[in-house]
């Protein structure tokens, strides 16, 4: 075990926030702050600090379980259990097709493992039913961001560039909790006379912060973007000249927003409307401005409309491709962003490849050596793969996700998990996904392994092995590595990350997302790269002496559009979006709407966190938020236990009372199983595009329950 720090980057968020490991002479490890990286500046919050406490030997898997004659999980050997699960998934392929064998990846697994995923499930298993949880994350803004840019990268500029500019919108994110480290951001934009706006139907830690907070109801923000559009439309404030020479499609995006007038936006949202004039003014008054979306506008059966409303309203004022202005997105997940470039993603191969482009598949078949016709087409999407399982797909390989927690409709996921025919999941710890399996894989976490990730500003980081794993723990690449071999493909999965990375850059070539020009030793000594970064640019001026010319290394693009789009002839477009309710408005039976999001303690589905004493401490458990007025309906007090219930479930938890709701929504973190599973009420309504899920808005009733 080495003695020195070693510079690496938390395993939880999309910010990837710097940080220093050192392994202690007891065994534990020590973080400390690495104030030279960018992002955090050494600020980290209480997840990254406590990070360590996951790679303890009394808190990890150590050992593969495999599940008896009796039904008990118990150890065994590797050899053990790399057979039985070749076995269960060679068996179901050979009775039943490779279709029946699903892959449901994570959004925390480094681009290396998550494109060796890809490759082993189209390659090796030869199915097309690989998704992961990313698609619960950004996938609306990024079907937003092709379809308006094409090209999605959760932001288009470095962070650094927020608090320069004049003024920030942000949609349902509520960054002080989510990713605290990034705060300081839109402090600084006050501080140098910024203003910030702030969207959510709560008013969150971030809210507080805000010049001018809006509270709309759940699953309005379509219409509350069209409303500030009209408004801008009829006040003179479109760039007439930037939407002439930089966009398409403005007319009937315009005709759209017209059909939204400022009053009729009023009664569908709740925001009055000279809040929503001052928006218009404080947005389109200052030189420079942006658009932040996170998962409150994005989880929605219409997010992809919705984010792509925020986007017209930056195009229309000239706010994207220039310094200091655009729409970008929040990513949530570490690795949200890399983790479907690289082709764990149904429809997606490396480079963000779209898999029916025979140009893309003939590229990517190339470098892996194999037949473009052997490669499977697109698969289903995230939900619609977990609601298969049982039925046509019989088998399931599951990385790095915690569905029986994290997916909407919790409960019948449940059901689908507990009716496959066989179940492996590899992970740090035994989630309550992995408790279902058949077996179970322990699998090296963060700080025991080297691999890469792309934070939200698509920038590619190294994350560098600072401890020894122990013993009976294995990488991922080395588990696809075995079972590649057992399922007859000896070759094409090294187990070495910088190996695989190297073949990446060979897939990634060319497409939007080029790592090309990508190299570990530019990520250590650069402290990351901007994608795209093809592999050279053009020669270097030399002078009088061509025979000195030599190709340049690319710099890397940290601000993307600033002299055209990635669309075919450089114009960005508008596409006209109209209002529509959500999928399940309330009525007498469900008056009140359901919402859920995070805390500031636990992460995603918490199977990590809920492990950590000091994370417990501060965010024990689950809690329904509610306005005192909903509460006095319902006779509950501070504390009281409240069931919460919906058309999928029940959920039961201690009322927290607060005036920082509207009086018709409630509140859930998603955190937890068991009876405050906030996701046993959540609706798996999709959005027909991106295939996002309705996590942000579903109608409930609340009932008293005894104590």
């Amino acid at each position: 075990m080495q003695n020195t720090a070693t510079p690496t980057h938390c395993p939880y968020c999309a910010l990837q926030c710097g940080m220093n490991l050192t392994p202690a002479p007891d065994g534990t490890v020590e973080v400390s702050e690495r104030a030279d990286f960018p992002v955090n500046r050494g600020a980290l919050c209480g997840k990254g600090r406590t990070a360590p406490a996951v790679l303890a030997r009394t808190v990890r898997l150590t050992s593969p379980l495999v599940r008896d004659e009796g039904g008990t999980l118990v150890p065994a050997s590797w050899d053990q259990a790399l057979h039985r699960i070749a076995e269960g998934l060679g068996r179901t392929r050979a009775e039943h097709g490779p279709d029946a064998v699903g892959v449901f990846g994570g959004g925390g697994l480094t681009n290396e493992k998550a494109y060796t995923l890809g490759k082993f499930a189209r390659v090796v298993l030869g199915t097309s039913q690989i998704d992961y949880n990313g698609r619960f994350c950004m996938s609306s803004a990024a079907a937003a961001g092709i379809k308006a840019f094409g090209l999605d990268r959760g932001l288009p500029f470095p962070l650094e560039d927020i608090p320069k500019s004049g003024c920030v919108i942000l949609v349902g994110s509520n960054l002080a909790e989510t990713m605290p480290p990034s705060l300081r951001f839109l402090t600084e934009l006050k501080e140098n006379g910024g203003t910030l706006i702030v969207i959510d139907p709560r008013r969150t830690r971030t809210a507080e912060q805000a010049d001018l907070h809006l509270a709309p109801r759940p699953g309005t923000d379509l219409a509350l973007a069209l409303g500030l559009l009209h408004l801008v439309i009829a006040e003179g404030r479109v760039d007439e000249e930037y939407v002439r020479e930089r966009t398409a499609g403005w007319e009937d995006a315009r005709a759209a927003a017209m059909a939204h007038w400022p009053e009729y936006v009023e009664r569908i949202t709740g925001v009055s409307v000279p809040q929503l004039r001052e928006v218009v003014r404080l947005f389109c008054e200052p030189e420079s401005a942006m658009v932040l979306t996170a998962r409150g506008p994005e989880q929605q059966s219409k997010g992809t409309d919705t984010v792509g409303a925020w986007i017209n309203l930056c195009l229309a004022t000239g706010r994207a491709g220039r310094p200091l202005s655009g729409y970008g997105c929040l990513t949530g997940q570490g690795n949200g962003q890399g983790g479907r470039e690289h082709g764990q993603k149904a429809d997606q191969l490396p480079g963000y490849r779209k898999l029916d482009d025979p140009a893309a598949r003939a590229h990517v078949a190339e470098v892996w050596g194999v037949d473009p016709d052997s490669l499977p087409g697109p698969g289903r999407s995230a939900y619609e793969l977990l609601d298969a399982l049982g039925g046509d797909i019989r088998s399931l390989l599951l990385m790095a996700s915690n569905p029986v927690v994290s997916a909407p409709r919790a409960a019948h996921i449940e059901e689908r998990i507990r009716s496959l025919d066989f179940l492996a999941v590899c992970d740090v710890v035994l989630s309550e996904t992995a408790a279902l399996a058949d077996v179970v894989l322990p699998v090296t976490q963060w700080a025991e392994e080297t691999g890469t990730t792309t934070n939200l500003e698509g920038r590619v980081l190294l994350r560098q092995r600072a401890i020894t794993p122990p013993d009976g723990v294995r990488s991922d690449l080395e588990v696809l590595h075995e079972l590649a071999a057992r399922l007859g493909v000896e070759k094409g999965f090294p187990t070495d990350p910088e190996e695989v990375f190297e073949e990446l850059r060979r897939a990634s070539a060319g497409g939007a997302a080029d790592y090309s020009g990508i190299t570990y030793r530019r990520l250590v000594e650069e402290d990351g790269v901007f994608w795209p970064c093809p592999a050279a640019v053009e020669a270097v001026d030399a002078g009088d002496d061509p025979a000195r010319e030599t190709p340049a290394a690319h710099p890397g693009t940290p601000r993307l559009f600033l002299d055209r789009f990635a669309t075919p002839d450089g114009r960005a477009r508008f596409v006209p979006v109209s209002h529509r309710p959500i999928a399940e408005e309330p009525d007498d039976e469900y008056p009140v709407l359901l919402t859920t999001g995070r805390v500031v303690a636990q992460y995603q589905s918490g199977a990590q966190t809920r492990r950590v004493a000091e994370l417990n401490a501060a965010a024990p458990g689950p809690f329904v938020e509610l306005h005192p007025r909903l509460a006095a309906r319902l006779g509950a007090a501070e504390g009281d236990p409240v069931a919460v219930v919906s058309r999928r479930g029940r959920a039961v938890a201690p009322a927290r009372i607060t005036n920082a709701i509207r009086p018709d929504t409630v509140f859930m973190p998603f955190h937890w199983p068991g009876e405050g599973r906030a996701n046993t009420l959540t609706n798996p309504a999709l959005d027909p595009t991106s295939r996002m899920p309705e996590f942000k808005a579903c109608a409930v009733r609340l009932e008293a329950v005894e104590r």
